[in-house]
């Protein structure tokens, strides 16, 4: 296990996360680059046969107790502390979503490590690696170059194609054993679910996303309107979410949903980086603010510096033209 690269294996409601992939094939380049092994790290409860998808890695390291069942930062971390203590890793890969962020700080506040957090690539650079991160809330991008080992890094969704990160083959299988303390801190208590008969937004092609710059509950209505035009479904960023004008099901980014639209019409929303990570795998953004130096510009594919509560009806109007001539 030592000098090897980890990869958490996130799992959730007995699923492996799509993220995981992602993370497993951002992995798969760094050991290939090192010359070591990729091993994937799971923690569950009965959940050994999840290891069977993980076919990237070289291994899978195994840790089954009831504590792990549903993944809490608590539970996760100490096993993982107490695994990176014993195994030396070169380095651990973490996904940061809401399931698994906070587990990279409490391991690396146990263990005394250097941890380097929302890496948006890894590179290996004179054998050791470095990582371009946000920082600032995205307001600057840097190059860290950890100094000593293990490094724990954070990733979030999106350093790779989660395809390149799935192998047909089934991966050797290790179960270690770790300790847990007989009450602990932080308790899974139960699932809240989203409302009954709301839609799935990560299942749309089309979504018409809300920001502060919608300015009232009652002007969402324009954007609900477009999105109906298109066949699509109404979301928001956090704020909105906030304000309550949408169900939590609504909400994209790092505290919400990942989604890949094939459009994305972002109305009103500034393009915060809690937000961006949701959504930035987007085939076509569509960016409306009256900022024209609003960080969702440097997204976007094709932008509009105006009054969003002027251009939502100009375009559905439009939509509508459109289809009434493809009509007649």
């Amino acid at each position: 296990m030592a000098g090897n690269v980890w990869v958490l294996a996130e799992q959730w409601r007995g699923e492996v996360s799509e993220i995981t992939y992602e993370v497993l094939a951002l992995g798969s380049e760094l050991a290939m680059a090192l010359g070591v092994k990729l091993q994937a790290v799971l923690l569950g409860h009965r959940m050994e046969s999840l290891a069977e998808t993980l076919g990237k890695a070289d291994g899978v390291l195994y840790v089954d107790h009831a504590a792990l069942e549903e993944p809490t930062a608590e539970a996760q971390g100490a096993a993982l502390s107490q695994l990176v203590k014993e195994g030396q890793p070169h380095s651990v890969l973490i996904p940061l979503t809401n399931v698994s962020l906070g587990v990279e700080a409490l391991i690396a506040a146990e263990l005394q490590l250097p941890v380097v957090n929302f890496c948006e690539d890894l590179r290996v650079v004179e054998r050791r690696l470095q990582a371009r991160c946000l920082l600032y809330g995205g307001k600057m991008e840097v190059l860290v170059r950890a100094l000593r080992e293990p490094v724990i890094f954070g990733i979030p969704p999106g350093t790779r194609p989660a395809e390149k990160g799935r192998a047909a083959r089934v991966p050797a299988l290790e179960e270690v054993a770790v300790t847990f303390p007989e009450a602990p801190a932080v308790r899974f208590t139960k699932y809240i679910e989203p409302e009954a008969g709301d839609v799935d937004i990560t299942k749309q092609d089309v979504l018409v996303a809300v920001g502060r710059g919608i300015q009232t509950q009652d002007n969402i209505a324009l954007a609900e309107e477009l999105a109906q035009a298109l066949g699509g479904a109404v979301c928001g960023s956090r704020p909105v979410i906030d304000q309550g004008w949408l169900p939590l099901s609504r909400q994209v980014g790092k505290s919400g949903l990942t989604v890949k639209p094939k459009l994305y019409i972002a109305a009103g929303v500034s393009g915060a980086p809690e937000h961006v990570e949701g959504m930035k795998n987007a085939s076509l953004i569509i960016a409306i603010n009256t900022d024209p130096h609003a960080p969702i510009f440097s997204l976007a594919h094709y932008g509009i510096a105006e009054d969003v509560l002027e251009v939502l009806p100009a375009l559905t109007e439009e939509v509508h033209k459109a289809i009434r001539k493809k009509a007649g």
